[in-house]
Parts: C-alpha cells; structure tokens; sequence
C-alpha cells in the first residue's frame, strides 16, 4: 500500500507483456487436489468469454469511475447544482455513490476557509473603531449595519440564480469594511453635532440624517455603478467575478436605505438606556 496525503493506495503488481500467459496456457496449469494428485486447471474450472473494463481504477479499495469536463461560460458552482439536480432523476445501482471532487472539493475547502475569515474581518472591523471611537457602544451600534446587508445579499443571489462561491465569499468580505461606513457617518455625524453643537438627542439624529443622506447615497451609487459591469457579465471571463460584483451590489444596497432607518433608532435605544442608567445613579 501506499499512503499520500491521507489516502491509501492499493498497488498490485503485473508481469511483463511478454511473460503473460493466454488463457490455453493457464488452462495447462496444474494444481494439487485433496488427495495429493496433479490436476490440469481446465478440468475444475469454466472459461467464458465476456466483455469488462479495459483500466480499473480504485480508490480505499473501491473501484471507482472519473467523469471529467470543462466548463465555459458559467460558474462552478451553478453547474454543480444542475449536475445534482440531473443525476437525482437517474436510477442508481445498489452499493453505487456519486460524489463530485476535484476542483469541487477545493472550492468547498476554500468556503470554510472563507467563513472564518469573514468572522475574523468582522471582528477585526470592530477592534478598530473601538480603538478609534474609545468606546465599545457606538462600534457595536455600527456593526448593526452589517446583518442588514445579508438581506440584499440574499435577495440578490435567489432572484438571480447564483451560486455561493469562493468569489461570493470574497464579495462578503468586502461588503463588511464597505456596509459600515454609512454607519459610521450617522453616529459619528450624530456625536459630532451634540457634542459640539450642543444638539439634543434626538434633534441630532435627525439633523445628521438630513444632512448625511446625500454623501452616503452618492458613495453607495458610484460604489454599485461600478460594479455594474462585473454583475451583468459584461466582458471576456467576467461570468468568474459575477458572484461578487452581485453580493456587493445587493449588500450595499439593502443596507445604505435600510441603514438610514435602524442605525438610528439603534441608536436612540442605546443612548436612551445609557441616559436612564446615569440617572438611576445619580439619584441612588
């Protein structure tokens, strides 16, 4: 046997062509019965003639089958998807399995892979403002903006059709250092006008609304123009970059207008709790 990166190998051994036998040869052979006496093979045994497979491949002692292809025109995943959907309307022998491998099981390798790094661009996310804002509360009221995105990105990948996959989770990525920063102009906006201005609460989060609505519908629009092209397919391999122009153009899209609206009620919630917490202290 041999073993190469977590597999084992079965190896068997052949002689040369020229050493072969045919089958009247090996019908010559003799064998030693029960009772010590040489037997010719072609006394115990039948010779029929059928047709089999010219190369047998095996894998963990299985015979196995490979069905390969090239793809154009279309992402992998989208193929994948039809491929299950055909297969499933095929009749399949007992003891039989069709798995999907090559660069299919790398892509899905790449996916978790990319789960994590989502995680960890997230919370990297929320490190920095914290360090910027010197606050724990307003980051986190930011970061409200993100789960917002997730509603644009799956609107936009079922009504189009498009699969999850490795460029959809760099889209991802991406949409979780952009999504953030229309937050990041109403809170910080907000602050600046109370602290500075001396506006009351809630007269600063609608000044800062009023006046934030047009930069942060200008940069989400160039931002989404941009990658217009890339979600239509327009172009010599785009159909590769499709996935993510179209996550990053449904993520931002959801979450700039819904973004207009919670970020500052969030807000007002938690400036709200933090007034009744001062007071409550102040009075005990």
């Amino acid at each position: 046997q041999f073993r190469e990166a977590g597999r084992e190998y079965r190896i068997l051994v052949k002689v040369k062509d020229s050493e072969r036998l045919d089958v009247n040869d090996l019908l010559d052979l003799t064998m030693t019965n029960s009772d010590g006496e040489q037997v010719s093979l072609r006394n115990v045994i039948a010779v029929q003639s059928g047709r089999g497979p010219q190369q047998i491949e095996r894998r963990d002692r299985e015979r196995i089958i490979n069905v390969s292809g090239e793809i154009a025109n279309r992402d992998l995943g989208s193929v994948i998807k039809d491929a299950q959907r055909a297969i499933k309307t095929i009749p399949k022998p007992a003891n039989f399995s069709i798995s999907f491998t090559g660069d299919y099981e790398e892509q899905q390798k790449a996916n978790r892979e990319l789960m994590i790094s989502i995680i960890l661009a997230l919370f990297l996310v929320y490190m920095v403002m914290a360090m910027l804002y010197e606050s724990l509360r307003d980051p986190l009221i930011v970061m409200f903006s993100v789960p917002l995105a997730v509603i644009g990105v799956a609107l936009i990948l079922l009504l189009t059709g498009t699969s999850i996959n490795v460029q959809a989770y760099i889209g991802m990525i991406m949409l979780g250092g952009i999504v953030v920063n229309n937050a990041i102009l109403l809170v910080d906006y907000t602050n600046l006008l109370r602290h500075r201005d001396g506006f009351e609460m809630m007269e600063a989060i609608k000044e800062a609304g009023r006046r934030r609505l047009r930069p942060i519908l200008m940069t989400a629009l160039t931002t989404i123009l941009g990658m217009m092209p890339l979600a239509l397919g327009i172009g010599e391999g785009s159909e590769v970059q499709t996935p993510l122009a179209r996550v990053v153009i449904g993520g931002l899209t959801s979450s700039t207008f819904i973004t207009l609206i919670v970020i500052p009620v969030v807000y007002s919630i938690f400036e709200q709790r933090r007034q009744r917490r001062v007071a409550n202290n102040q009075a005990s």
